[in-house]
């Protein structure tokens, strides 16, 4: 079943948007859905899908597995979408951190196995990475970038702190909801500091301090990667989280903006602040891809007005149906 308007813009979820029976009904209902997981679990060598959609959660929420596991969710449920005729080809593409690479998947840089290939090097590093110093991300509630820039130096600014401390924003999600990342000690001195800011703050439940220095490891080996794989330049703007505008149309700038991504913050707000200041057509349609709803929660917080068609499952969106 098709909808009226052509003008697409695809928006591909990051890690978080995991969750146990992800993309399962994707799978169960339409069968190029199937065949992406098959691909998957085949490249791979065990079972995403029985991961994806029976857990367990703890297994599932890794950060080396809830990668492949989110982007091979988007990517099935892109590919039912258009077999259904409920979508066309996009004229733009944005992903929330991993989303990216769903996103440059979908515009075309590389094939599904490839992008695979890349998330899985991703997250495995940056689950090592993490584990090279104890680390952590505090997400800030009611702050700005100039509060949480101010926070952070002032958390870094303690005895305690040898000049070996990290800490700095690592993710700009919406208006007033800021992460930062960095060392342990700093994480948690940081948290005494907004108190004291007012600003409310909760310790994420990660495996380490994402988007900061501490993952310059990750970054190293993600460079070498992107290196050894083939890419085509994309065929729509694709949106980059560092700079928060389309990449440049040049592939080394591309893989250069992915390999900053792990260590610079990334800048989803703005992103979509330049979406909707810079439309892609009077009619666009925003969808957000399987397997979750986080960057419809997110979009509210940026302009309440908008509305994000949700594809976490068939037909979520009424007015929609799986052909």
């Amino acid at each position: 079943m098709s909808n009226e308007s052509n003008t697409i813009v695809l928006l591909c979820p990051g890690q978080g948007a995991q969750h146990v029976g992800m993309a399962k009904a994707w799978h169960e209902q339409h069968p190029v859905a199937a065949e992406v997981f098959a691909q998957a679990d085949k490249a791979l060598g065990f079972d995403l899908s029985k991961l994806c959609f029976d857990g367990p959660e703890e297994t599932l929420n890794r950060t080396d597995m809830a990668q492949v596991a989110i982007y091979t969710a988007s990517v099935a449920c892109h590919k039912a979408l258009v077999a259904s005729g409920i979508i066309g080809e996009p004229q733009l593409t944005a992903g929330l951190s991993l989303g990216e690479f769903t996103a440059l998947h979908l515009a075309g840089a590389f094939d599904f196995l490839t992008g695979l290939e890349l998330v899985k090097l991703r997250g495995q590093a940056m689950q090592d990475a993490a584990g090279l110093t104890e680390s952590s991300m505090v997400a800030l509630i009611g702050a700005d970038e100039a509060q949480a820039m101010a926070l952070c130096e002032e958390a870094l600014d303690d005895p305690e702190n040898k000049g070996e401390e990290v800490l700095v924003p690592a993710n700009f999600n919406c208006p007033g909801q800021i992460v930062i990342s960095g060392t342990l000690k700093a994480c948690e001195r940081a948290e005494s500091v907004a108190d004291k800011m007012g600003i409310r703050s909760t310790q994420l439940a990660v495996a380490g301090a994402f988007h900061s220095p501490l993952m310059q490891p990750a970054a190293d080996r993600l460079a070498k990667a992107l290196d050894k794989v083939d890419w085509n330049l994309p065929t729509v703007p694709v949106m980059s989280n560092v700079t928060a505008e389309p990449h440049e149309n040049d592939i080394a700038s591309i893989k250069q903006r992915l390999v900053d991504q792990l260590t610079q913050p990334v800048r989803w707000s703005q992103s979509m602040q330049y979406i909707l200041d810079n439309p892609v057509g009077p009619d666009a349609r925003l969808i957000e891809l399987a397997p979750g709803k986080v960057l419809s929660g997110l979009m509210r917080r940026i302009d309440r007005k908008i509305k994000l068609e949700n594809h976490a499952t068939p037909g979520l969106t009424p007015g929609l149906t799986p052909g």
